[in-house]
């Protein structure tokens, strides 16, 4: 072989060496499949907004109430609205529904998943206890007890 040819050789040879040690080195490996989401939560021990079926499972929670002497305040939403909400000074059982997108919680002791097959009877807020609540609320801040029974009837005379 002449030298030219030789040269020429060795170049195509030590082009397609590294041309291949190139392509070896790009192989794609495997990458180790990502670690899976966390499950939801089935207990709510902060503030928050939390997301239905990825923060927190849906299910049945109770709360003793608010912390210290204040209000416990929590929201159920889907995606047109608010699908129920309270506040309260009262132990509470919520169902929140797979339907719903999110749940806020403000103020409340922690939530528990609990399974009600025996029995969470939800507290029920008739008008009577709720306005009796807003009174008990608003009487010390408007300095009285609320009104009782009906209006005095008017004057004669004006």
């Amino acid at each position: 072989m002449s030298s030219t040819k030789a040269t020429k050789a060795r170049a195509i040879a030590a082009t397609l060496a590294v041309v291949g040690f190139w392509a070896a080195s790009g192989v794609a490996t495997a990458d180790p499949a990502p670690a899976p989401a966390p499950a939801p939560k089935t207990t709510i021990d902060a503030n928050g907004t939390f997301k239905v079926g990825t923060d927190v499972a849906p299910g049945t929670y109770t709360s003793a109430g608010p912390i210290t002497d204040g209000v416990c305040s929590w929201k159920r939403s889907n995606g047109e609205g608010v699908v129920d909400n309270a506040m309260t000074k009262k132990p509470q059982v919520v169902q929140i529904d797979p339907t719903d997108t999110t749940f806020t919680t403000r103020d409340c002791q922690p939530w528990q998943l609990t399974d009600c097959s025996q029995g969470c009877a939800p507290t029920t807020a008739s008008p009577g206890n709720i306005l009796g609540q807003l009174g008990s609320f608003l009487a010390p801040r408007l300095g009285g007890p609320p009104p009782v029974g009906p209006p005095p009837p008017p004057s004669p005379g004006g």
